[in-house]
Order: structure tokens, then sequence, then C-alpha cells
């Protein structure tokens, strides 16, 4: 059997994973951007990563007992966790004042910012391809945002925020990649959330209804149902092979939206999104053409697939 005919199948199966994680991702947000008309926002982050931790352990803690938390390097995990939790507070502070399919397009940033940030954190060299690459994403997030324009607030910033911090967060998952347990990682990002999600709770804590607290445990299911999808895929086929496929999320929270609150993005808008989409795409084959050409490196510098957050 040949090579392509033996992995085909991994890659199938990798792209069915990663498209039904995004798809998770986005009715989270959904779901998310829905509840914050009527509900706090620390309480809800709280209940996503709660929810979440709740689930790993019920999953992971039998099989895995303490090897679920053992761990060399705290420090960067509890660095990674702060650095998701504040990227999801800020994109969910956004969804209260941006279109959804806007605020994801902007965060889908992150892809982006993780190649300007390679050159300083990481040491990689960032050649003028990949420069532009970056130069073309902001472009697209302009061309959202339109200087002049009904987007340019002060809320446009928050998702360009939670794409530098989720940029960062993908830095960090880097350097623990091949070093960690890939469910040890995730374990700790869910408990570092949750107790930094709690730290408001005393001042902002609102007792849910009982349809806001089925909302609230929808969120968390979500979530960390998306972000074991993820895992997996990326167990059974490159990252590198499925980043094109994260894209689709996009799609999934323009539907989402559309049928949720009646936004549709006008096509300016769509325009800066697919923009900022080729921005994505070029920086990642780029980086990963530079490697092979550099061949100095092992693979465990990877993309992993974005969750808006």
């Amino acid at each position: 059997m040949s090579s392509h005919g033996a992995h085909s199948p991994h890659l199938a199966r990798g792209i069915l994973l990663i498209m039904s994680a995004v798809l998770l991702f986005s009715s989270m947000d959904t779901l998310a951007k829905h509840m914050l008309q009527s509900y706090p926002l620390p309480p809800l982050v709280f209940a996503r990563y709660a929810v979440h931790t709740a689930l790993m352990l019920a999953l992971l803690a039998p099989r895995m007992g303490f090897a679920l938390v053992r761990t060399r390097r705290l420090g960067l995990q509890v660095t990674r966790g702060l650095l998701l939790v504040g990227s999801t507070g800020l994109f969910y502070l956004a969804l209260r004042y941006l279109p959804l399919a806007e605020a994801a397009a902007i965060s889908f940033m992150a892809p982006v910012m993780v190649t300007a940030l390679s050159g300083p954190l990481l040491g990689e060299r960032v050649s003028r391809r990949q420069w532009t690459a970056v130069a073309l994403g902001f472009i697209g997030v302009l061309v959202i945002i339109r200087p002049g324009g009904g987007l340019l607030t002060p809320a446009s910033v928050l998702p360009l925020i939670t794409a530098l911090l989720f940029a960062l967060y993908q830095i960090m998952t880097r350097k623990l990649v091949g070093r960690e347990d890939a469910f040890t990682t995730l374990f700790f990002t869910a408990v570092v959330g949750t107790i930094a999600a709690s730290l408001a709770l005393p001042f902002t804590w609102q007792t849910p209804t009982l349809t806001q607290a089925a909302l609230m445990l929808a969120i968390g299911c979500l979530g960390g149902l998306g972000h074991f999808l993820l895992i997996r895929a990326v167990e059974v086929a490159s990252p590198t092979a499925l980043a094109p496929f994260v894209y689709t999320q996009l799609v999934w929270s323009t539907l989402l939206a559309f049928f949720a609150f009646g936004e549709f993005p006008d096509p300016i808008s769509l325009l800066g999104m697919l923009v900022i989409v080729a921005a994505g795409l070029l920086a990642i084959n780029w980086r990963r053409m530079g490697r092979r050409a550099a061949a100095v490196r092992p693979a465990s510098v990877q993309q992993l697939p974005q969750e808006t957050p």
C-alpha cells in the first residue's frame, strides 16, 4: 500500500474531528453571546472552565490518576492557562458589542501574530514572505473595521487583544509539545481558567435561572468536548495538514450568527474575512516551507488549531 493510501484514512478522520471541534467552538460562542445579553461575564467564563474541569476529572482521572496532574513545567502551564482565560474573557466581552462573525474573524489574526512573534520568542527566522502575510492580515482587519465605518469602536480592539493573547498561548503550547502529556496540558488549562475566573465571582455572581444554568452547562460541555476533539484530531493527522480546515469555524460562526441573531456580514466585511483567512493560511504554509528548507529543527514547533477562545 502506498504512503498516501496508508495515511489518507487518518487524514480524513483528522479533518472530520477538527471540523467537528470548531463547530462546537462556534456553538459555544453563539450561546455565550446569547447569555451575555442578560447575564454577567465573569460567572459565564467561570462556568465555561469549571464544567470543562469537571468533565476532565470524570473522564480522565479514573484512567490516568496522578499522571493527569504530573508536570515538570508548572510555571509554563499556569502562564499558558492564564493567557487562554484572558483571551476567552476579552473575546466574550467583544461579543457584547460586535457581531459574532466579525469578532471571530478579527480573533483569527492569532496565527498571523504567531508568525510575527516567532522571531523574538522562539528564535525562528521570519522571512519576507511571512511578514507579507502579517501585513496582509492587518489589512484584512482594517477592511472589517473600516476606519470611519460603524465597526471602528473601542470594542473592535478587543478581538485583536484576544488574538494577541491567543498567539502567546500558542507559543507557550509549542514549548510544551512533546515534553508534557497533552491531556495534562489540557487539564491545567481548565483548572487555571477555573481558578482565575473564580476570583471575580464574589463581586459579580448572579444566581442563574434554570434556563441560564442549562446554557452555562452547555457552554462548558461544548468547550471541553471541543478541546478533546481537537487533541484527537492532531493525534491522528498533522496539525499543518489540518490547519486550513480550522477556518471553517468562520463559516459556522457566520451561519450560526445569522440564524441566532439575524447578523450577516456585509460584502466589505466578508472581503476582510477572506483576506484574514488568506493571510493565516499563507503564514502557516510559508512557515512550513521555511522549516522544510532549513531542516534544522524537529517537528515540535507545530501550529495547533485555533479555538475562538
